[in-house]
């Protein structure tokens, strides 16, 4: 039974995006429903598809939450604005493991966006390096559906919950390996 932690869970678009993104340098999002499809390659985490309900206050909270650490364990965050989007390089060191990340994120953050990201790790399972390339594409679907709050997230197989309420992830199973 695998057990997925708090980043792996709920993180796994939304850190896509921020952390290689640098949030504190990106706009926010456009507030109402987003869908989320993140594939990854490398990674034993199976692609998923979530949906999103943010206003202002929350897309702002998880990009808080999400640049206090970057910013206290990267010692590179380079974030720069192209003509289809941005560009962001990162170098960071988590728990004593080093990780280089590229991202290239296309779009605008109104109607759709596309985040194709490349990462390198020092130390992945077993102790051997791990090369994980991802990408998160991202949509616009309107407002929020009548009952969702913002920070409400749908994951695979309907688990249900409020941003605010992350703690939750930390048990959760997903639903092919229950």
């Amino acid at each position: 039974m695998m057990r997925w932690p708090l980043a792996l869970g709920m993180g796994a678009g939304l850190m896509a995006l921020w952390s290689a993104a640098l949030a504190e340098e990106l706009p926010l999002r456009k507030a109402g429903l987003w869908e989320m499809k993140v594939t990854k390659v490398g990674s034993a985490m199976p692609d998923m598809t979530m949906q999103h309900c943010i206003d202002p206050t929350t897309d702002k909270e998880m990009s808080d939450s999400v640049s206090s650490p970057v910013r206290e364990n990267c010692t590179k965050r380079d974030i720069r604005k192209t003509a289809t989007g941005y560009v962001t390089d990162s170098v960071c060191s988590f728990a004593g493991v080093s990780m280089t990340t590229h991202a290239d994120i296309v779009g605008d953050l109104n109607s759709a966006y596309t985040v194709s990201s490349t990462s390198h790790s020092d130390k992945g399972p077993g102790g051997k390096p791990l090369d994980v390339t991802a990408k998160v594409e991202a949509k616009w679907m309107g407002d929020c559906k009548p009952g969702q709050k913002p920070g409400d997230i749908v994951m695979p197989g309907g688990f249900k919950l409020n941003v605010r309420d992350a703690e939750k992830l930390k048990n959760w199973i997903p639903p092919q390996n229950k």
